[in-house]
């Protein structure tokens, strides 16, 4: 399993690993930045030991983690990836995004998603993409919303955060079924 480059004329999305993650130093660094995730990436040393986890993942062919290229501003934005790819049942997620605060709103992570639901559905041939958001991101949880996927439930208390609180988990899922009206109406610019 080889991951591919997505690209389009706004956003290119190529394989985040030990060589160029730390295009990602001084985002990672910015407050606040992944408060909705059990991660910790503000330090040197945190931000590369999360890369490795996602490498080793991908190793694993559990994980497709890519480095986030804005070719709009000319510059790396943040990561996200395929996770908890299960082969055999043909489910994965999309998720462990993080952008910077300057990239933010600017249309960019739409395009990402596009990208990213595209290859699963299309190349990957896969049934179901699911998002996990945590219940109190409702910024995240909009989003996800505005790309066609449907809340399929809530996962109670089921992620410890790093300050020792347990988060609830909302679960959202786009149905291959469900891609071509999808693809047409919420990217249909694309």
């Amino acid at each position: 399993m080889e991951a591919p480059t997505l690209e389009n004329h706004r956003v290119k999305l190529t394989l985040l690993g030990m060589g160029n993650y730390k295009h990602l130093t001084a985002i990672a660094k910015e407050p606040n930045l992944v408060q909705y995730s059990p991660s910790k990436i503000d330090t040197p040393e945190d931000l590369k030991e999360y890369v490795q986890e996602a490498v080793d993942a991908y190793y694993h062919k559990t994980a497709m983690p890519f480095i986030i290229f804005d070719k709009e501003k000319n510059a790396y934005a943040g990561c996200t990836r395929f996770g908890l790819i299960n082969w055999n049942n043909k489910v994965l997620h999309i998720g462990w995004t993080w952008i910077g605060k300057d990239f933010q709103g600017t249309g960019l992570n739409k395009h990402m998603k596009f990208l990213m639901l595209q290859y699963a559905f299309e190349t990957l041939k896969f049934d179901k993409v699911e998002f996990r958001v945590d219940e109190r991101n409702t910024k995240s949880r909009k989003a996800v919303e505005k790309l066609g996927a449907k809340l399929e439930g809530i996962f109670r208390k089921d992620v410890l955060m790093l300050d020792g609180f347990k988060r609830s988990t909302c679960c959202y899922g786009i149905l291959s079924e469900e891609w071509a009206k999808i693809k047409r109406t919420v990217f249909g610019g694309f």
